[in-house]
């Protein structure tokens, strides 16, 4: 099964991350006078935003015969796909999906930025889950 990844900000994300890489390299080679500590200041930092920009751009959300495995910026959260209840985009950033103990999760990887191709991916998921958690019953 396909995983749900943003276009917009993975692409942003890993072009400031190449800059920022870049910036603090010349920084530290070019100016004059920075004690040693400096220069690590400069590394560690621009280290740092590099770190926060890979993890941006590695949201997602994985499907697989047995659940949902969504990575947002900070937290990875598994859910079989009984917990899943519904998928909504509303008038957030990313998708959200209700779930059975009634909490909400952000899903990252489907980004209202990506306009229309997000909104087929919110659908994709939305009959994934659909397809994956019904039952005989299907109540």
């Amino acid at each position: 099964m396909t995983p749900f990844r943003p276009r917009l900000a993975r692409n942003v994300a890993l072009g400031l991350a190449a800059v920022v890489l870049v910036a603090a390299g010349a920084l530290v080679v070019l100016m004059g006078g920075l004690t040693g500590f400096d220069r690590a200041s400069f590394v560690v930092f621009g280290l740092l935003i590099v770190w926060f920009c890979w993890r941006q751009a590695s949201v997602r959300a994985v499907p697989d015969e047995d659940g949902l495995t969504v990575r947002n910026l900070v937290v990875t959260t598994r859910l079989t796909w009984a917990q899943v209840v519904a998928v909504s985009f509303g008038d957030r950033p990313w998708v959200q999906l209700d779930l059975a103990n009634g909490d909400t999760l952000a899903v990252m990887g489907i980004q209202r930025a990506d306009g229309e191709y997000a909104q087929g991916e919110a659908r994709r998921l939305a009959t994934l889950v659909a397809a994956m958690s019904s039952t005989e019953r299907d109540d």
